[in-house]
């Protein structure tokens, strides 16, 4: 969908940073139902920790790259080598126990299809299904973590997801539609309801 850049007021976390505004006019906030975007989402938001969300963004393409696509199946086989040259690796952000928990969590998202849960509706769950439309006029009013990202961060950490607490979780279901916390004079509030 083309957005009128001239008159567009977007919220304003975005800034002008070309790569965020793109982020933002065309993702954020858009419900993912596909399994290997949410894994991914959850691995940058886990990334993510400590550090800013843009920093994450200009590294997304050779996460990609080096963590095979997102694909879980394939993560979970690393072993040492493969971690290492990870950390050496100044295309991501080079952190032991961020890389391994990549990899736990790839073992965990497993164990969850193995117990014949599909991954999409597990993390769906928290929010019945369907995206919650907030309606925050202010930026100062968007919270943090909410009960819902509260109860997916305990059940997450509980079946052995690592970077996973409540502020990351939320911020995995603002960036993947579960939560709409566009501001409600950004356009994209009520673009993200139609899809």
């Amino acid at each position: 969908m083309a957005i009128n850049k001239q008159s567009l007021r977007r919220c304003v976390w975005c800034g002008d940073d070309p790569l965020y505004v793109k982020y933002h006019d065309t993702e954020w906030g858009v419900p993912v139902w596909n399994e290997r975007k949410l894994f991914e989402m959850l691995t940058l938001e886990g990334a993510q920790a400590g550090l800013s969300w843009i920093t994450v963004l200009r590294k997304r393409s050779h996460y990609k790259t080096v963590f095979d696509n997102f694909d879980p199946n394939k993560v979970v086989l690393y072993n040492n080598r493969k971690v290492e040259s990870l950390l050496n690796d100044p295309g991501i952000i080079r952190n032991r126990l961020k890389v391994q928990a990549t990899i736990g969590n790839a073992r965990a998202w497993l164990a969850l299809k193995e117990q014949n849960i599909k991954p999409v509706e597990f993390l769906w769950q928290f929010v019945d299904g369907e995206p919650v439309q907030n309606n925050w006029k202010a930026h100062k009013q968007i919270p943090a973590q909410t009960a819902a990202s509260d109860a997916m961060s305990k059940e997450l950490k509980r079946r052995g997801f690592k970077f996973v607490g409540s502020t990351i979780c939320y911020a995995f279901m603002q960036a993947t539609g579960m939560v709409n916390d566009h501001a409600t004079d950004c356009p994209r509030h009520s673009e993200v309801t139609k899809y």
